[in-house]
């Protein structure tokens, strides 16, 4: 199939293919006499798992290796997709964590009527704790 149809099929745009092709993740397809790239039937597949592995939060670096580790059928010892599949639910559950401190922060703000930022950042008393984020030692500690 030519390159917009399995754009179309796999729901991506064409450019999507290209850069898939320049990263590794889809083989370069073979070329008709005028130039048109042709994908196999399978393509419509690796793209869409891409796409899934992406909306689950994986990198396309992570996903190379994946797609790679698959097509080269590695063996056991090498790329195990339960170790980074647990791996990116640690990640995950630690961003939501840091989301819910984040939320309980800010809803406690408007709970506060916190109504300007230059006296939260000078009242030690404001829920949004920020005399403490604006501290220069705090600053550096975090920017190790």
């Amino acid at each position: 199939m030519r390159s917009g149809q399995l754009a179309a099929e796999a729901g991506v745009n064409v450019q999507t293919l290209r850069y898939y092709e320049r990263r590794g993740l889809l083989p370069e397809p073979s070329r008709t006499l005028g130039g048109h790239r042709v994908y196999p039937a399978d393509a419509v597949r690796t793209v869409r798992v891409i796409k899934s592995a992406q909306r689950l939060g994986f990198s396309l670096a992570e996903v190379a290796e994946l797609v790679d580790a698959a097509r080269h059928r590695h063996g056991r010892g090498q790329v195990n997709l339960r170790d980074h599949v647990a791996a990116k639910l640690g990640e995950v559950e630690a961003r939501i964590a840091d989301l819910r401190i984040i939320r309980d922060a800010l809803r406690s703000g408007l709970n506060a009527e916190c109504d300007d930022l230059e006296d939260c950042l000078e009242s030690e008393e404001c829920p949004l704790s920020l005399a403490e984020l604006a501290s220069p030692v705090r600053r550096a500690s975090t920017n190790r």
